[in-house]
């Protein structure tokens, strides 16, 4: 069975889910939409450090996020080394388990990186499923508040250290915060000059206590678009669950 023979009324979907303010936003647009149904989540995490790629959030904070939000949660883990292949082979094992449940949709809070949008459908297209893409296109100034009038609260759990000073690591993502920006710094970090976790909003049940740990550093080593080997230094808030 493929996409064109189910019922194009109600799609259910997967969304694809980081725990931040995209892909929360993502999911809040598709809960109003009335031609969709997201039945689950799916989430990311490295093999060994069972954390979100760049945001470096452990995978029991987002567990408690697909609690408070009420749906199942899918982890999907990579190896270390990064490895491409590796990744999409995991990914592959996870369409199989979509479509033994008829679902041929997948959902991204991706905004206008075109090159990702289009190596996402590439990949879904070989299997037969389609990307749904709630965000995409939309002023990133105007989503970001859309996203704080909403009611979402969110705290800024990783930055780009060339960008984003220290300081704000670990604080609201609020209109103090985008005031703070300067003009080559996007208002959603779509060019990954931070990262943010979720933790109040109209998709949780309940707003999730958490503490702030410390703050840490970590040096990536990698090559630019144009070959050439550069390190980047990246800020990490630790974030946990405040116990009683």
């Amino acid at each position: 069975m493929g996409i064109d023979s189910l019922n194009k009324s109600k799609l259910k979907i997967s969304l694809s889910w980081s725990g931040g303010k995209d892909s929360a936003y993502a999911l809040w647009k598709l809960q109003q939409d009335p031609d969709y149904t997201v039945s689950r989540l799916h989430t990311t995490f490295g093999e060994t450090s069972k954390r979100v790629g760049m945001h470096g959030i452990h995978e029991s904070l987002i567990e408690k996020q697909a609690e408070a939000i009420g749906l199942p949660l899918d982890k999907i883990y990579y190896p270390a080394s990064g490895d491409n292949q590796a990744y999409e082979k995991a990914m592959d094992a996870y369409l199989d388990k979509l479509e033994s449940e008829a679902i041929y949709h997948i959902a991204y809070g991706d905004i206008f990186l075109e090159d990702l949008k289009k190596y996402r459908e590439n990949q879904l297209a070989t299997r037969g499923f389609e990307g749904v893409f709630p965000l995409w296109g939309k002023d990133t100034e105007v989503l970001a508040e859309e996203f704080i009038n909403s009611g979402f609260k969110t705290l800024i759990c990783a930055a780009d250290a060339d960008k984003i000073d220290k300081a704000w690591v670990g604080k609201v993502f609020d209109r103090d915060f985008l005031t703070g920006l300067t003009q080559n710094i996007d208002p959603c970090g779509e060019n990954g000059e931070f990262h943010t976790f979720c933790y109040e909003g109209p998709i949780f049940s309940d707003s999730m206590p958490v503490v702030l740990k410390e703050k840490i550093s970590n040096t990536y080593k990698f090559e630019n678009e144009n070959g050439i080997k550069v390190e980047k230094k990246y800020w990490f808030q630790e974030i946990a669950l405040k116990t009683t």
